[in-house]
């Protein structure tokens, strides 16, 4: 069936190359995923450090206020992650490569962080994946200006 439409149907070709049209790329969605993800590790934290918290531990409004952080935490990181590979995959270009050698490794290094914060609490950790997003966005802000001075 599929044979006879073809046949008996022009279709026109197309091409694309993104998912969106370009200049509508940006790593800052990445980079608020990244600041909330920071931001929950330590509001998480300092529950856990409150005189209320270590009084009743098994309080119901400090577990939903743990859970709904723990939540936003995850929710950001994967997030995170996910502009992340979005640049990756569809922004970054063979010919990128020159101009930021690294980008590989920084990018590695960005995901894997947004997957450690997903499964853990760590502000050290939260504070190195924000970090990492910010060398990401430099990188990228490198990218879009070596293409406009092509």
């Amino acid at each position: 069936m599929f044979k006879i439409i073809k046949n008996n149907i022009k279709f026109d070709e197309v091409f694309a190359h993104c998912d969106v049209p370009c200049g509508l790329y940006d790593p800052q969605a990445a980079l608020m995923a990244a600041n909330t993800v920071r931001v929950m590790v330590k509001q998480i934290r300092d529950i856990e450090k409150s005189d209320q918290y270590n009084s009743n531990p098994s309080s119901i409004q400090i577990q939903n206020d743990l859970t709904r952080r723990i939540m936003v935490k995850e929710q950001h990181a994967e997030l995170c992650k996910k502009e992340i590979l979005i640049l990756w995959t569809d922004y970054f270009k063979p010919e990128d490569l020159p101009t930021v050698k690294n980008l590989h490794e920084e990018i590695w290094k960005t995901v894997k962080l947004a997957s450690y914060n997903k499964q853990n609490v760590d502000v050290q950790k939260a504070e190195e994946l924000y970090s990492q997003v910010e060398k990401i966005s430099e990188l990228f802000n490198t990218v879009v200006e070596e293409r406009k001075a092509k």
